[in-house]
């Protein structure tokens, strides 16, 4: 046989063959309230890859939901400490976008008042205000976006709480990376297909 024949034939096999469906890197939070889904952005591909790292090496799987406050965030990883708003190694630059907004079920990076808006990578906070949280918007970085869990996010923050908004019973986080495939992320009404920053946050 010729080797335009053999070509001939293997792109005919190649053409034929089911094509596998897309799968998606996704962030999964457990908690005792139940589990949390939620999109990362390609838009902020430095906090992606910072939540992806951490996650990975189960740096929050130790910590909580630290700071819970109705009709405004849950808030969890490093406590409020130096080590976690003045360690270089936890720190990353802001990446604003004018799409990326507070809204209902936005995931975004905690930080102090540095001038320069760093985020502090190891403290994320989930907006539970179903008007959205507005007045951060170009302040903090939102690197994601709840696909699924928003009823886990608002149970969170009617739990018992002390007088610094840390609940009595500790909400602990067990925080993954997953993967989705575009049927499974299209069920919960998101489309990887779709300009992930034009889409409307669950």
């Amino acid at each position: 046989m010729t080797l335009r024949g053999i070509i001939l034939i293997f792109g005919i096999v190649i053409s034929c063959s089911p094509t596998k469906n897309n799968e998606y890197s996704v962030g999964q939070i457990k908690t005792p309230k139940g589990e949390i889904i939620f999109w990362l952005y390609d838009e902020t591909p430095n906090h992606k890859k910072s939540f992806i790292q951490l996650a990975k090496e189960g740096y929050w799987d130790s910590l909580t939901f630290n700071r819970v406050i109705p009709n405004f965030v849950v808030q969890g990883g490093c406590p409020d400490t130096p080590a976690g708003f003045t360690d270089p190694e936890y720190l990353l630059s802001p990446e604003f976008n004018d799409r990326l907004l507070h809204n209902y079920g936005a995931v975004a990076a905690g930080r102090d008042n540095n001038p320069g808006k760093l985020s502090a990578r190891c403290q994320f906070y989930i907006v539970q205000n179903k008007k959205g949280e507005h007045r951060l918007d170009g302040d903090y970085t939102v690197f994601g976006k709840v696909l699924k869990g928003m009823d886990i996010v608002d149970a969170i923050v009617n739990v018992e709480r002390d007088s610094t908004d840390k609940p009595i019973i500790p909400i602990t986080l067990d925080v993954n990376i997953i993967k989705l495939s575009s049927k499974q992320l299209k069920e919960m009404g998101f489309d990887p297909n779709t300009n992930s920053s034009e889409q409307t946050n669950l």
